[in-house]
């Protein structure tokens, strides 16, 4: 195993003028959707770089993925205040108009935009529900990566989600959880990651059935380590390849961490911007890479040196 932090793959970028894109979707079309966090919105971006606005549901759309009924299911943080230093744009703490966290059901076609769960729905608080991974159950796994209030300085203490497409369950099934981001699924569905942003750890649930883990996730179930990187890194969104390593985007030293899931550090794709966020892949052999570079505004892709895992509803 040669691992190259230093290497960069090429990398063409497809559109740029997006306000902190994220959530990408590799639709079968070739387009990718995406949400733009700063925009409250989500966005089509065709193949050859052009954007059209798919809907507008305010707040803060965050991680997105394609449901069993066609529509694209929104973790929406409720939103965050930014600031703009050099060009590069990054949130700066909670919005002074948030209200709540909640989960949205959109017509990508219409644009019609549902509220499925909110905060207080089940008994659950939904603070910033951040990433989202359906199972082949029609259920989906979401995390919830809170809100920081600096003039308060309070930052909220968190958990992962389960809820059933049909709006008829939500559970939190882990709590407490270190400011979980990134959420996926290993290819057989039997394991839950999920990826912590300030503590920079990949984690990993055993998953005993349907919204339900195993009792093995350690004192208080914060989750079974997996890796943990050296060095000034932040951990963001996620995806798996077919071959189950899990791909982890990174901030600090900015790229992708390809992780085995044993732990194994694979490669290190580095990437030409301070924020990068999420990868998702598609194209006939799943190897189109595409990779938000969020506080530039661009949307990048690339070749993948491996095919990435088809989800469920979506490449299959």
């Amino acid at each position: 195993m040669t691992v190259n932090p230093r290497e960069k793959k090429n990398m063409e970028v497809v559109a740029e003028g997006l306000r902190f894109p994220e959530g990408p979707i590799a639709m079968p079309d070739g387009s990718v959707i995406l949400v733009e966090i700063a925009a409250g919105q989500l966005t089509r971006v065709m193949p050859d770089g052009t954007k059209h606005v798919v809907a507008k549901p305010g707040g803060g759309p965050n991680g997105a993925a394609l449901g069993p009924d066609g529509k694209i299911y929104v973790c929406n943080n409720g939103g965050f205040e930014y600031q703009d230093q050099g060009g590069f744009l990054t949130p700066a703490g909670i919005a002074k108009d948030y209200d709540c966290g909640r989960i949205e059901r959109i017509d990508p076609e219409t644009g019609e935009v549902e509220v499925l769960y909110t905060s207080g729905d089940f008994g659950c608080i939904l603070r910033g529900p951040n990433d989202i991974v359906f199972d082949e159950y029609g259920g989906f796994w979401f995390t919830d990566h809170g809100k920081t209030d600096y003039e308060k300085r309070i930052h909220d203490i968190v958990g992962i989600f389960y809820a059933k497409a049909d709006g008829s369950h939500l559970e939190e099934v882990v709590f407490p959880s270190q400011n979980p981001n990134g959420v996926g699924l290993s290819p057989d569905g039997k394991t839950l990651y999920a990826a912590e942003t300030f503590t920079c750890r990949l984690m990993k649930f055993n998953i005993t059935e349907p919204g339900k883990v195993a009792p093995d996730a350690g004192p208080g179930g914060p989750g079974i380590p997996v890796y943990r990187p050296a060095g000034y890194k932040f951990f963001d969104s996620l995806a798996v390849e077919d071959s189950g390593n899990i791909c982890v985007a990174t901030i600090g030293e900015c790229g992708i961490s390809v992780i085995s899931p044993t732990g194994e550090l694979v490669e290190f794709v580095a990437t030409p911007d301070i924020f990068t966020t999420n990868i998702c892949f598609g194209g006939e052999d799943m190897m189109d890479a595409w990779i938000c570079l969020s506080a530039s505004g661009k949307l990048a892709k690339t070749r993948w040196k491996r095919p990435g895992l088809k989800l469920e509803y979506l490449n299959k």
